[in-house]
């Protein structure tokens, strides 16, 4: 059985040219058929005779019949099987020239970003986040910014700068990170002074996700244990996460404390479902992802979604474009209607930043 494959190439431009797949093999038949022989068909194609039927004899060993009929005095022409096969592709292109057209048109678009001095691209990697979705948005309508994102965990985000995988990696910490954290021993060792350049990007909230009305009365996480209700937790390596573990030390608490804790999921959203599904009664998250999905949400901590890169990228245009839009007014007018965030003003969105300036676990003792 013989599977038909998508290609596409790169081809300059021509007047009233119209969108169709192509194929060698279906060309060479269509030659052989107007042309009424191999000579011909090498002629209307330009290529050489011996080129021409080493193709055809190419075809018919890999297709497993024969292409064309010869007869004594007579030119070559297409067997029964290679009428049919050019049958079946003017049925096709009849049938899909018009999904045909549209695919062509989306690839024309796509690429032409590539040939568009003014356009850039900037890979990144970064921990779930409902702000930098819209940022994708704003910076492509508002920017010519393109934001090729893939969420992940902070922690593999990072590791993913790191590896040269991106260009930049989006990451969480509370706004007053506590020096001998488990946010400290996670993220430190992945983040080196003069190797890499934070750039400020938004505060938010994170809190409890909770049923409408909060029926058990949670306003810590104490409350969740202490009532042993169903909690559900974030993956391992993601900074809420993280985060969580650090919350709950605080309070002098134990991670399996939690009723649920090996219970993961990969997102914020994630998280809403399960609560709005029964499956659980609460879980941490941000505000947006509770509102989204009918929860009320119960405040615990603000903290700091930073953005970070290598210093030697921050000459790149895409970084540059990158700062320019997190700076701009308009921005900041889209931010401020997600709820749960607000604008990061020390530092300022959009703004380089050392490792020193923003996080206490490189200050050393003069």
């Amino acid at each position: 059985m013989h599977r038909p494959q998508l290609h596409y190439t790169f081809d300059r431009e021509l007047p009233g040219h119209t969108g169709r797949i192509r194929n060698s093999l279906i060309d060479l038949l269509y030659a052989v058929q107007t042309s009424g022989s191999i000579s011909g068909a090498s002629r209307t194609l330009d290529l050489s005779y011996r080129h021409v039927w080493g193709e055809l004899k190419r075809w018919e060993n890999e297709l497993g019949n024969e292409l064309l009929v010869w007869e004594k005095g007579q030119s070559a022409r297409l067997s029964e099987f290679g009428n049919k096969l050019l049958w079946a592709e003017r049925q096709v292109q009849a049938r899909l020239s018009p999904q045909i057209e549209t695919l062509q048109a989306d690839l024309a678009r796509a690429f032409a970003l590539a040939f568009d001095d003014q356009v850039h691209v900037l890979t990144l990697m970064a921990s779930h986040d409902d702000a930098l979705s819209a940022l994708r948005q704003f910076a492509a309508a508002e920017h010519a910014l393109q934001l090729d994102i893939r969420f992940t965990g902070s922690v593999d985000a990072i590791r993913a700068l790191n590896e040269g995988r991106c260009v930049m990696a989006g990451f969480h910490t509370l706004s007053q990170p506590v020096t001998g954290s488990i946010a400290q021993t996670t993220y430190k060792p992945l983040l080196k002074p003069g190797l890499h350049k934070i750039i400020g990007f938004a505060k938010r909230t994170q809190g409890l996700m909770v049923p409408q009305g909060n029926p058990l009365g949670f306003t810590s996480l104490a409350d969740v244990v202490r009532k042993r209700a169903v909690y559900v937790n974030r993956a391992l390596g993601t900074g809420t996460r993280v985060l969580l573990d650090d919350l709950l030390a605080e309070e002098g608490l134990l991670p399996h404390d939690l009723v649920g804790y090996d219970q993961a999921e990969p997102s914020h959203l994630a998280v809403a479902h399960a609560v709005a599904s029964g499956q659980a009664m609460t879980g941490m998250g941000i505000e947006a992802a509770a509102r989204a999905r009918g929860l009320d949400f119960v405040p615990l901590v603000v903290e700091d979604y930073h953005l970070v890169c290598l210093k030697s990228a921050l000459n790149e245009p895409a970084v540059q474009a990158l700062c320019a839009v997190l700076q701009s007014t308009l921005w900041h007018e889209e931010l401020r209607k997600l709820p749960g965030y607000q604008l990061d003003t020390t530092p300022v969105s959009g703004q380089v930043l050392s490792l020193r300036q923003t996080l206490p676990w490189w200050q050393f003792r003069t």
